[in-house]
């Protein structure tokens, strides 16, 4: 399969993200729409989920990712692999959000990975940052009773921005009282990998759906 190479950054805001995605017949994408679902935003190359999917066939596994030839790389993947609980989606999940998890099954949505996402360090461009309280509000709605969302990232400023919306909500509760030490998961992504080959540290928080 050739390499994908895209640009690193695109701007959420700008008009060409703005289009709502229309969602497809489920029953169409996975074997069983009616099973757990995983969903990963901003799943970049999709392998996270994809290796999830592969260790979890009693799971369904979504990846949301803005940059299309990315998603598209990642389902032509998918479909060499032969896996029926896993697919990508092209969208802008503050967009499209609501009306993907409105789409699903009830009661499908337990648990919801937002690991590494772009960091737009400049002040001027922090509203271009994936966890925005509305989205937040959107997991909130969607996620069953006891479900977990886990935040992964590399820079702390955005691991603490992202914990501190989700502590603003009143239907999610940190798992633990600081940065977790291991990923509770079974795997790992790239960009975790490569940030604990360096040495550096990985600020992890995770939260359970009151």
């Amino acid at each position: 399969m050739p390499i994908v190479r895209v640009r690193q950054h695109v701007n959420p805001l700008s008009d060409k993200y703005q289009q709502p995605v229309t969602p497809p017949d489920w029953g169409k994408v996975y074997a069983d729409p009616t099973q757990p679902l995983h969903l990963d935003i901003g799943c970049g190359k999709g392998y996270f989920v994809q290796n999830m999917a592969q260790q979890q066939p009693d799971w369904n596994f979504l990846g949301l990712e803005i940059r299309e030839p990315l998603v598209e790389y990642a389902n032509s993947r998918r479909e060499e692999l032969g896996l029926t609980n896993l697919h990508y989606l092209f969208c802008n999940a503050n967009i499209s959000l609501g009306l993907l998890l409105n789409s699903f099954p009830l009661n499908t949505l337990e648990r919801v990975t937002i690991q590494f996402p772009d960091p737009w360090f400049k002040k001027r461009h922090q509203k271009r940052r994936i966890v925005q309280p509305e989205l937040v509000e959107e997991l909130a709605k969607h996620l069953v009773s006891g479900s977990v969302v886990l935040l992964q990232s590399d820079i702390e400023a955005v691991a603490v921005e992202m914990r501190d919306r989700f502590l603003e909500h009143p239907a999610f509760a940190s798992q633990t009282d600081g940065w977790l030490p291991t990923n509770p998961l079974s795997v790992m992504t790239e960009r975790e990998q490569s940030t604990l080959l360096r040495g550096e540290p990985v600020y992890r928080i995770l939260f359970c759906r009151q």
